[in-house]
């Protein structure tokens, strides 16, 4: 069972309808449209999914917004095109998004590194080369508040409980030789 908000970006009607059946199945809500008007800035609880086209970039930014604010998002984008790819970057940076109707987070046959969002990788790489949470915020352009937030997102991901145990799991299952930006 998926216990945090899902995001796919998936080509097709049919691949998202794939997604929405599980996700229905699992007890999540769906709903066509990704305006938001609920009151309340936090929509995890309410294990809500927002579906539907993104034909502009107004529906990317909409999307995006009702992540940011924990809703599950299904979009129906072309990945390779021009919106598909902007999207998938903005979502990206809230955590994983899943391209593939059958994949499901929890049983992915990838390693707790490869769930990594890229920020969340070179925060630790850069612990890991023994920078400090604000220096390695500063080089990555991030606010401390936001990279502490990534770093803890990051120790959730790895089901570890402190940075430094973080830095290790991190250290343990990436590529060996391989920094961030090769990966």
């Amino acid at each position: 069972m998926i216990d945090h908000p899902p995001r796919y970006v998936v080509p097709s009607a049919t691949e998202a309808t794939t997604v929405l059946r599980r996700l229905a199945r699992e007890g999540w809500s769906t709903r066509e449209g990704f305006a938001v008007a609920e009151p309340g800035w936090d929509l995890a609880p309410t294990r809500l999914v927002l579906f539907g086209r993104v034909p502009d970039i107004e529906t990317v930014r909409l999307a995006v917004l009702a992540a940011a604010r924990g809703a599950g998002v299904v979009a129906i984008a072309d990945p390779t095109g021009d919106l598909g790819r902007a999207l998938v970057d903005d979502l990206s940076r809230l955590g994983p998004v899943h391209r593939d109707p059958d994949e499901m987070p929890e049983s992915a046959p990838e390693s707790a590194v490869s769930r990594l969002v890229p920020e969340q990788r070179a925060l630790l790489e850069r612990l890991a080369d023994g920078e400090t949470i604000a220096a390695a915020a500063a080089a990555e352009f991030l606010s401390l508040r936001t990279a502490n937030r990534r770093i803890a997102q990051a120790r959730e991901a790895l089901g570890v409980r402190t940075t430094r145990e973080a830095v290790l799991a991190y250290v343990r299952q990436r590529r060996p030789g391989r920094r961030d930006a090769d990966c």
